[in-house]
């Protein structure tokens, strides 16, 4: 369950970084923008560090070299993976 949890969380950061990204008006103030892209940054990396271990090597690798639509996508397949295994 802890690993569900703390998967879970991890997506739904990587993804709000995708949102930021994203976001169009947001880049009108860039200061903000980038403010707002180092905290979610910040907040993924104490989400990676707080995964259960053992971290499976490919998915730590992805975090560790900061390539997070890759990390995202391991996370997403490997979920739905285990909920069509149910």
């Amino acid at each position: 369950m802890l690993l569900m949890t703390a998967q879970a969380e991890l997506i739904a950061a990587l993804r709000e970084r995708l949102q930021i990204i994203g976001d169009t008006e947001s880049r009108g103030d860039q200061e903000r923008h980038l403010e707002r892209l180092r905290a979610v940054s910040e907040k993924i990396g104490r989400l990676a560090g707080a995964l259960p271990s053992p971290v499976p090597p490919q998915l730590a690798h992805f975090l560790e070299r900061r390539s997070y639509d890759k990390a995202l996508e391991f996370l997403t397949a490997n979920t739905a993976q285990r909920s069509t295994a149910r």
